[in-house]
């Protein structure tokens, strides 16, 4: 077989009809040489699409450039997109063309977009406006140049310029086409495809059993489809034989929320096993457990249990919590707030005393414990140890 043509369009799998509508989007928009955001989480193919889009467009011929906004300073990144002239910074030993120019009659892709300084957004700003290029420390006329600005982001960009960290008129002119590409958990055919295809890749024979499979489809892939190909890659490498199992694939899949509770058929033991899967670091609260909540796969009963075996944990210390389920110390209003609002606090004193909680339980036998918390040893006779007797007790009326 001859190796692929680099001008032809990249494989992009799209069993689900949003994937559909998505390869619809992007060849409409390869037709033109409109500006074009492209958005979602991390993982899911956002510079594919683009790609694409320029694979499709009558730019093909030329090749496709790429920078990536949030992998330099601003310094270096005007100097990446404009180019710089010998001795306009340190470090400036000679002349250097920028991707702006490189790109000329051809697309570059501005990844992570989002990430971009004021100052910076204001000079691309600049050149979407007038397609001039200043190169940094240059003094000479301006060029002009012609390039299909594609780019692509895992920010909600109107949320940014809601707090001004983006300006409202660069969206405006990145956004001209705006293609959205859902994450992988919202397109479970997809799914099924992708691993198709990822096994097809192996250099050897390997095939899944029904019960991996079954685990890899509930798996809720924060990661999208770069965490599925790096799964597969390792689940292949790491297993010699030609069947791929449960036990062959990485912890944090296998012991995943999800996968928990498809196993537990006793809700009492949810509790147990997302509080071992938060202890060994293969979820966070943020990342699983709160989506499963809010998709109605864990109940507030199995919410406050967890809780409870927190505070089991911590001595009843709320913000021991934020270390023990993956939480960040500016996390904490949050995370009071949601267990407020739905009503799964669970007060806190009762496990700083020691005193039992659990409803299923019995409570202890009266007299047994003082009201500071010390044991009382007791006799045949009812009386306490020293031969006081088990009365009412001066100036206190029993309830």
């Amino acid at each position: 077989m001859g190796a692929a043509d680099p001008t032809d369009p990249p494989r992009i799998v799209a069993a689900s009809p949003q994937m559909v509508a998505v390869l619809g989007l992007a060849g409409r928009a390869a037709a033109s040489d409109a500006k074009t955001l492209v958005t979602g989480e991390s993982g899911v193919g956002k510079e594919i699409v683009a790609r694409r889009i320029h694979a499709l467009s009558p730019r093909a011929s030329r090749p496709f450039f790429a920078v990536n906004c949030a992998g330099l300073t601003e310094t270096l990144l005007e100097s990446e997109l404009f180019g710089h002239v010998k001795g306009s910074f340190t470090g400036a030993y000679r002349d250097k063309l920028g991707k702006l120019q490189l790109a000329d009659g051809s697309t570059l892709l501005l990844d992570e977009v989002g990430e971009m300084s004021l100052r910076m957004q204001a000079l691309l700003l600049r050149f979407l406006e007038n397609g001039e290029v200043q190169p940094v420390g240059d003094d000479r006329s301006a060029i002009r140049v012609d390039v299909r600005v594609i780019a692509a982001t895992n920010r909600v960009l109107p949320e940014r310029v809601a707090s001004g960290e983006f300006r409202e008129d660069l969206l405006y002119r990145l956004r001209v086409i705006h293609i959205n590409v859902p994450p992988l958990r919202e397109r479970r055919e997809d799914l099924r495809e992708h691993i198709e295809v990822a096994l097809e890749r192996s250099r050897r024979p390997v095939k899944l059993t029904p019960q991996a499979l079954d685990v890899l489809m509930r798996y809720r892939w924060p990661g999208n489809v770069r965490e599925l190909e790096n799964v597969l890659e390792q689940a292949i490498l790491l297993n010699e034989g030609p069947v791929i199992d449960v036990e062959n694939l990485p912890e944090p899949v296998r012991i995943s929320p999800e996968n928990i509770l498809v196993k537990q058929e006793r809700r009492a033991q949810v509790a147990d096993q997302l509080f071992d899967a938060l202890l060994s670091g293969s979820c966070s609260f943020w990342e699983h457990i709160h989506p499963l909540f809010l998709d109605r796969d864990l109940t507030r009963h199995d919410l406050r249990e967890l809780v409870k075996k927190g505070l089991s944990s911590t001595k009843g210390n709320y913000r021991g919590l934020l270390k023990l389920f993956g939480l960040s110390p500016d996390d904490y209003h949050r995370f009071h707030n949601f267990l407020a609002a739905h009503d799964c606090k669970v007060p806190f004193q009762a496990f700083r005393t020691g005193a039992d909680v659990n409803p299923t339980r019995p409570p202890p036998l009266p007299g047994v414990l003082r009201p500071e918390g010390r044991r009382a040893m007791t006799g045949t006779n009812g009386a306490a140890s020293g031969g006081v007797p088990r009365g009412p007790m001066p100036g206190r009326r029993d309830s």
